[in-house]
This record gives structure tokens, C-alpha cells and sequence, in this order.
């Protein structure tokens, strides 16, 4: 199966690293071009740009916090006058919690977490999805997390936030389907990431998560390729018939 997203362009918010890096150019490799949204890494972000003009695509990058419903404003709207138009959004842009019981949550960072989650892809989505209206096909791809099934202890922002994200992501899906625009969510589980580094480090004093290979699903901790490769297949006409779906990549369970 080779999938083609040929003449298409997608809009990755949070795709200077990690998992959006990997699908910003998982995307550019099946041929779309891709608009590069990051926060605090301009030097990453234009890495990634870098990269994907190599595979011989169009990219830019657009510095805004997806929080913020002006900072998404002023980007998408340069980045509809450079690309003309999006039709793959991939809510990818987020942050982790602190790790706090409830009782000891500091309230700002509810708010911060999920401020970043769910305000910045209903803000994306409500600035992107009308003009997917008028194309052959629209994609929106939510990337949740294990969390919002799992719920740990401690990872009550977090927890939320990606709930919260899943719930727009369903909605979403019923409201647009007449429009042709399928909505649909990837959920990772532990994945090799300056995130996944941290959280290990600081739960199980892992300096690499490497050290996760032996006893991980097939010999192997999860990469962001894994992540990326979920997505552009639903992106593509391989998933035509796929909307309001949650595919969970993590090695089944871990």
C-alpha cells in the first residue's frame, strides 16, 4: 500500500519535534506540503521545514500558541495567504501536568493543560475545518493519548485535557461528515520523546528509554514514526470509509 496525499496541504500544530515532527514529515514523504506551527523552537521548527523541502514539498513554519484564539488567527491566516488552503489538520501541539494529586493541582495549570489540549483544537479546528468544506476531502486528526483511557493517579490536568480533546474530536466527526471531512483520533502510548524521556526519568529513573526495548511490545519502545504512519493513513483514500474513530498505537497495552 503506498498512500498518496499528492496536491494536498496539511497544517501540523506542535510539528517541530517529537511526534509532530514525525508526522509533519510522514506527510510531506506521501506528498503534501505541510505548514509547521510550533511555540518555543524556532530553530527546530525550521529544521523541520528544512527537511521537508528536501523531499521536494513547500513548508513554512508559524510561531503561535494554540491556547491563545488570536495568536491561531494571525497564523492560520498567513498561512492560508502562503498555502492557499489546508485540507489535514492535525491537532498535535501539547503539553504534560506536573504529575500532582488532585488536592495539590494547582489550578493554573488546569487551566494551562487544558487550555493547550482542548481550546487549541476547537480554536484550530473552528479557523480551518469551513474552508475543508469546499474540497474533495477533509481530514482533522486529533492526537490524544492512552491517558484518556487509562486515567492514572496524579495526571489529572493531563487526563482531562485529552478526554476533553477525544469528546470534540466524536463531535466533530458527526458534524462534518456531510461535508465530506473525516475526524479522527490517534492515541499513543509511552513513545520515545524528550516528553516520554522526562516522565521516565522522572518515574522510574531511566536515563534512555531504550532501557524499555527488552520488555516492551515487539522488542521495542514505540517511536514517533508509529505515531506518524496512524495518520497518514487516515489521511488517505486507504481510509476513505474511517471517521469518528480512535486508534489506539501501543503495541497493545503497554
Amino acid at each position: 500500500m503506498t498512500i498518496d496525499l499528492s496536491g494536498r496541504a496539511a497544517f501540523v500544530t506542535g510539528g517541530s519535534r517529537g511526534i509532530g515532527r514525525a508526522i509533519a514529515l510522514a506527510l510531506a514523504s506521501a506528498g503534501a506540503d505541510v505548514a509547521v506551527n510550533y511555540t518555543r523552537h524556532p530553530d527546530e521548527a525550521n529544521e523541520a521545514v528544512a527537511e521537508i523541502t528536501a523531499l521536494g514539498r513547500k513548508a513554512a513554519a508559524y510561531q503561535g500558541d494554540v491556547g491563545d484564539f488570536e495568536s491561531c488567527s494571525r497564523m492560520t491566516e498567513q498561512a492560508l495567504k502562503d498555502f492557499g488552503a489546508f485540507s489535514i489538520l492535525v491537532n498535535n501541539a501539547g503539553i504534560a501536568s506536573r504529575g500532582n494529586a488532585v488536592v495539590d493541582t494547582d489550578p493554573e495549570e488546569m487551566r494551562r493543560v487544558v487550555r493547550t489540549h482542548v481550546f487549541g483544537s476547537q480554536h484550530m479546528s473552528h479557523l480551518l475545518v469551513p474552508q475543508m468544506r469546499t474540497q474533495p476531502r477533509g481530514d482533522v486528526v486529533m492526537i490524544s493519548s492512552g491517558a484518556a483511557q487509562s486515567f492514572g493517579g496524579r495526571g489529572a490536568p493531563y487526563n482531562m485535557a485529552k478526554a476533553g480533546m477525544e469528546a470534540l474530536a466524536y463531535t466533530l466527526a458527526k458534524e462534518e461528515r456531510e461535508h465530506g471531512i473525516h475526524v479522527n483520533v490517534v492515541a499513543p502510548g509511552l513513545v520515545e520523546t524528550d516528553m516520554g524521556n522526562r516522565l521516565m526519568r522522572a518515574r522510574r529513573n531511566i536515563t534512555s528509554m531504550r532501557e524499555l526495548d527488552a520488555d516492551s511490545p515487539f522488542g521495542r519502545v514505540c517511536q514517533p514514526q508509529d505515531i506518524a504512519d496512524a495518520v497518514a493513513f487516515l489521511c488517505s483514500e486507504e481510509a476513505s470509509y474511517v471517521t469518528g474513530q480512535r486508534i489506539t498505537v501501543n503495541g497493545g497495552g503497554f
